[in-house]
C-alpha cells in the first residue's frame, strides 16, 4: 500500500489516486445514498375529520422519489430506469410510485430492481406522482402545481394520481369496496392543509381491508406433506425482536425459492392475538426497495 507522501511525490501514482477518487465519486451515489425523507402513512380509523382530506386509490406499486435526475427508493437505492423513461420529467423533485397496473406488484418489483434495466419491460411502467416535495406549501397548493408540471411534461410515462373530496365514513368505505373489488389494494387519505414533512403522521392515512407490517426473516422452517422438500413457513422477527411464524400467502415458486435470512418482508394480518402478535399473518412480498 502506498503512503500518502509517496503518492504526492510520484506523478503517476498521484494520477491513479485521483482517478480512483473520481470513479468513487461518480459511481457510489448510483449504488446507495441516504434515503430521501418522505411522508409515510398511518392507519385510518373512524372518527377522522374526512372533510379535511382528499382520497385517492392506494397503488400497489413501488415508492419512488424523483430528485430531478434519478429515481430513488425510500431505502436509498437508485432505480436504474432507461433514459427515455425519464425524458421530459421536471427538473424538480417529485414523489410517487412506479406502477404497472393492479395486481402486478411481483412482476413490477422484478422489473425496477434489476441493476441492468430491460427496456422492453419498462415500456409497461408508469411513474404515478401524488405529491410535490415543497415544504413551504400546503398539499392543496402543491397538488395544483403538480398537475401543471405533469401536463407540461408531455411524457407518456409520467401520470398524476387523481385526488378527490370524500364526504363521510360511509362514502369512504364504499370507495374502498369498489377499488378492492376491481383488484386494487385500498385507498389513501391526504390532509389538504398538510405540509410536506418526512415520517409517519395522520397527514397521510392508508385505508385497507387488512393491516400490514414488516418483519425480518430469521430462518426457514422445512415443509412436509404437499410442501416436503420446500419451505413450509418463515420464522420472522418484528422490530421489537418478537418472533413468530408465517406459513401462508406463498406461491409454490416462492416456497421453492423463499426470501433468505436477513431479508425484510411485508406481511398482512387482521388485528392482534391476546399476546400482542399479529393475528392470521400472511406473506405479501419482499420489501419493495430491496436491491436485486
Amino acid at each position: 500500500m502506498l503512503h500518502f507522501s509517496t503518492i504526492i511525490t510520484r506523478p503517476k501514482a498521484l494520477a491513479n489516486f485521483l482517478f480512483g477518487l473520481a470513479v468513487i465519486a461518480l459511481f457510489s451515489p448510483l449504488l446507495h445514498a441516504r434515503p430521501p425523507s418522505i411522508p409515510l402513512a398511518n392507519i385510518y380509523h373512524e372518527g377522522i375529520r374526512l372533510e379535511d382530506y382528499w382520497v385517492s386509490e392506494k397503488l400497489d406499486g413501488v415508492r419512488a422519489y424523483w430528485d430531478g435526475k434519478r429515481l430513488w427508493s425510500r431505502g436509498g437505492h437508485v432505480y436504474r430506469a432507461p433514459d427515455w423513461f425519464t425524458e421530459g420529467f421536471p427538473s424538480q423533485p417529485l414523489d410517487g410510485e412506479l406502477w404497472g397496473g393492479r395486481e402486478t406488484f411481483s412482476a413490477l418489483s422484478g422489473v425496477v430492481r434489476k441493476s441492468q434495466p430491460v427496456e422492453a419491460e419498462w415500456r409497461n411502467v408508469l411513474y404515478k406522482v401524488f405529491d410535490l416535495p415543497q415544504r413551504d406549501q400546503v398539499f392543496e397548493e402543491r397538488y395544483t402545481h403538480l398537475r401543471a408540471l405533469v401536463e407540461a411534461s408531455g411524457s407518456r410515462y409520467l401520470s398524476l394520481v387523481v385526488q378527490r373530496p370524500v364526504r363521510n365514513h360511509e362514502s369512504l368505505m364504499n370507495q374502498l369496496e369498489t377499488v378492492v373489488a376491481a383488484g386494487g389494494e385500498g385507498v389513501m387519505l391526504k390532509r389538504k392543509a398538510s405540509l410536506y414533512l418526512g415520517g409517519r403522521s395522520d397527514d397521510l392515512l392508508k385505508v385497507k381491508p387488512y393491516q400490514d407490517a414488516e418483519a425480518v426473516v430469521v430462518r426457514h422452517i422445512p415443509g412436509d406433506g404437499k410442501y416436503e422438500g420446500m419451505m413450509g413457513s418463515l420464522l420472522v422477527a418484528l422490530p421489537s425482536g418478537r418472533q413468530f411464524r408465517i406459513g401462508t400467502g406463498f406461491s409454490d415458486a416462492e416456497r421453492a425459492d423463499p426470501p433468505p435470512a436477513g431479508q425484510t418482508i411485508t406481511f398482512k394480518y387482521h388485528g392482534h392475538t391476546s399476546t400482542g402478535l399479529p393475528r392470521f399473518a400472511s406473506y405479501l412480498r419482499v420489501r419493495e426497495d430491496e436491491p436485486k
